[in-house]
């Protein structure tokens, strides 16, 4: 009995087909960072003082200074800096000569609203919508609600993309995307804001999950950890054009549409994405399958493709469950492996995202400008991906999954502890467990791809991916909660980080695996498997017979 393994050897199971498919896969990678950290940009709150515009017909003031009109208005905290929700009722002239003691003074909350430092940003939803003091909360609840939607999303194009395949769904998930996000560029309200991006996540999710599922799917085992690698680089150069981007385009609006470009040139890509063959011979679709792998067989150069491999023998390619069946989230607990396979990748996913997006949405404290600080961030991450790269191909994947998750709690946690006067070490330290928290996202998605049989790999990167949103819409909520205390959220982050990677040492190793084509794989023990493939890639007089054996 055949492995697809075997067929897409004969195909050239990384050729140029392989590449073109990962090059047209870049533009909807690029897009999800832009779309997935925008927040930092387009919520950011400016510097900002009740208006006292109503102020400036007083004669009194007009011999007066900016800063003077400032020091007789409102109340200075204890850094200094001029309070952002209250002022005086009434002037006080006094504190023109002493104006050391106002915390005796009655305030009364803005009654005529804010004005806002616009020399970092033209305009930004806080701005935009004046979601400042009591209303600060409501930009992170929008920020919930979006990745509420991923959340959502995710789940509903699993289950779909098991049904009606990647590509079709993929070329759904670009063009809703694309109209609720320029959609959301026009809203007129913030309620309105809010329910579009919530439409543009749930969209968004289904290119998140289908593009590395597609990729990993149509190429061999060797270069597995390659393409993984490779398009969450493609995460990375999105993050470094977002820090550029944001830079430039300050008005809140017209930076939604500028990032969202980048879907309008996936839907125009899309009619070279082929569909999965793997997920084709699942579905009982042998004729298309084949199809696309004589496709790939020619612009591979594999001219003998169709002499060596005949469409009949698609059909002994699976042992399958049931061809033509279709899978729901259900059967992801109907047996013993899998059903623990399902809760232990589903906390690792929840831990991941959570303390990834912990730390990506927290990019103040450290003395530097928010763009600079933004953009140091994303730079770490290909270094952190080469490296990582390396950890999965020699170390496997299950050290590097929970190597790179301790050391980012590690990391976390001993920011709690450094002295804030140490900013730079403390940068350096944040730096690093960006870096490493990244890392942990490019290997658990890899590694999950490789974990879930192609039966219900969709859906499992859906429930995964389910469970991940969940983690990052939480995080914005964790956030708030120093005001509690202001290093509660570090902590939570720190903790889960480090739990994550001890529930992630409860993996079974992928590495030198094939990919598990039907449930009925993971039901039995893998070991033959990874066997097979290193005996495989040697000339041992073994082979030969483990192969009839692993066919029986």
């Amino acid at each position: 009995m055949m492995k697809f393994e075997s067929v897409l050897a004969e195909t050239d199971g990384f050729g140029r087909y392989q590449i073109a498919l990962t090059i047209l896969l870049v533009f909807p990678r690029i897009t999800l960072p832009c779309h997935f950290l925008l927040y930092n940009f387009i919520g950011a709150i400016p510097s900002h003082h009740c208006a006292i515009t109503s102020l400036d017909d007083d004669w009194i003031f007009e011999n007066l200074t900016q800063e003077q009109r400032l020091t007789v208005s409102i109340p200075k905290q204890e850094d200094g800096a001029f309070a952002s929700c209250h002022m005086f009722p009434e002037p006080q002239f006094h504190l023109l000569n002493n104006s050391t003691n106002t915390t005796a003074l009655p305030v009364v909350q803005c009654p005529h609203g804010w004005e806002y430092d616009n020399s970092t940003f033209k305009s930004t939803l806080v701005t935009e919508f004046d979601l400042v003091c009591q209303s600060k909360g409501l930009a992170k609840a929008s920020l919930s609600i979006f990745f509420v939607g991923v959340m959502f999303g995710s789940v509903t194009y699993g289950i779909l993309c098991d049904k009606y395949g990647r590509r079709t769904m993929l070329l759904v998930s670009y063009v809703t995307a694309l109209v609720f996000s320029t959609a959301s560029a026009f809203s007129t309200g913030f309620i309105m804001f809010t329910v579009f991006r919530f439409l543009t996540g749930f969209n968004l999710a289904g290119i998140s999950i289908i593009s590395i599922v597609l990729s990993i799917e149509w190429v061999d085992i060797e270069h597995r950890t390659f393409i993984g690698v490779i398009g969450s680089i493609a995460w990375t150069l999105g993050n470094l054009m977002l820090a550029g981007i944001a830079y430039m385009v300050t008005d809140w609006r017209m930076l939604i549409i500028t990032v969202t470009t980048p879907l309008g040139l996936a839907v125009v890509t899309w009619w070279w994405i082929p569909e999965s063959a793997r997920w084709l011979i699942v579905s009982g679709k042998i004729d298309k399958a084949y199809g696309y792998l004589q496709r790939c067989a020619s612009v591979n150069g594999r001219q003998d493709f169709t002499a060596r491999i005949k469409p009949e023998t698609l059909s002994t390619v699976v042992t399958a469950d049931k061809q033509g069946h279709n899978y729901t989230y259900l059967d992801l607990i109907k047996t013993p492996r899998l059903r623990r396979l399902t809760l232990l990748t589903g906390f690792a996913w929840y831990g991941v995202a959570s303390t990834y997006y912990g730390i990506s949405l927290n990019i103040t404290g450290f003395g530097l400008s928010l763009h600079l600080t933004y953009f140091i961030y994303a730079a770490i991450e290909l270094p952190a991906k080469i490296l990582v790269y390396f950890s999965l191909k020699r170390l496997g994947r299950r050290p590097s999954q929970v190597g790179t998750l301790v050391l980012t709690g590690v990391c976390i946690i001993s920011n709690i502890i450094l002295p804030k006067d140490y900013w730079t070490f403390r940068t350096v330290i944040a730096v690093l467990g960006k870096g490493l928290s990244e890392a942990s996202f490019t290997s658990v998605f890899l590694y999950t791809t490789e974990l879930y049989p192609t039966a219900v790999r969709q859906n499992g990167m859906g429930y995964t991916s389910f469970m991940a949103r969940l983690g990052a819409s939480i995080s914005p909520l964790i956030m708030l909660l120093e005001e509690v205390w202001l290093l509660l959220p570090q902590v939570v982050f720190g903790t889960l980080a480090v739990c994550t990677g001890l529930v992630a040492s409860l993996f079974p190793e992928t590495n030198h695996a094939r990919l598990p084509e039907t449930i009925a794989d993971i039901e039995q023990t893998r070991k033959r498997s990874i066997c097979l493939t290193m005996l495989e890639q040697s000339e041992s007089p073994l082979k030969m017979e483990i192969n009839e054996d692993y066919a029986s």
